[in-house]
């Protein structure tokens, strides 16, 4: 003789199902966005910020060029207040364009070590989407066939597509509500 399985709730598969789908619907996007800001920080670093420093190293460069150039004659005038005013202006030159030297480096140096530090990060974050766009969601679409296979076993309408009005007309008739059923003829008392 065979035994009938033990089916305590399809309910719960289905629940469970739910909010698989509400995880993936939350996860992707998250997943997305984490390498979407990765992407647009390293863009920062390796193209907005190198390029803004490189061209302001020349600006400076191109300053401080200027301002020796002006104690350079300055000296040949011989007048001492503009040489220190020269000199002052040389030196305040010379220090934007050793900020802009330094900036240049520590921005090769980030851009070098972003790549070695995120990298292995990006690439665990591609592997957990892929799991979740292709393991999750076949998941998701096994657990409704088992949901299916559950309810025609157990005979049972799905979570969510019985109505009461389907339920009562799968229930026999009664002589009292075949009385008010008919058209013409009072209910019996």
């Amino acid at each position: 003789m065979a035994q009938s399985a033990q089916v305590s709730s399809v309910d719960a598969i289905e629940t469970f199902r739910a909010s698989l789908l509400i995880y993936l619907g939350k996860a992707k996007p998250a997943l997305e966005q984490v390498s979407a800001e990765v992407l647009r920080t390293r863009v920062w670093v390796q193209s907005t910020q190198r390029s803004h420093w490189e061209h302001q190293l020349k600006l400076r460069l191109r300053k401080l060029e200027e301002a020796r150039g002006e104690l350079f004659n300055a000296r040949l005038s011989q007048f001492h207040e503009s040489t220190l005013l020269h000199t002052m202006a040389v030196q305040k030159a010379q220090r934007a364009v050793e900020e802009a030297e330094a900036k240049v480096a520590v921005l090769k140096k980030w851009s070098r070590e972003m790549e070695s530090r995120a990298e292995p990060l990006l690439k665990q974050l591609e592997q957990i989407h892929g799991y979740l766009t292709t393991e999750l969601t076949k998941g998701a679409v096994q657990l409704a066939q088992i949901v299916k296979t559950l309810d025609a076993y157990t005979g049972t309408v799905p979570l969510g597509q019985g109505t009461a009005a389907a339920a009562a007309a799968s229930l026999p008739a009664t002589p009292a509500t075949e009385a008010t059923d008919a058209p013409g003829k009072d209910p019996a008392p």
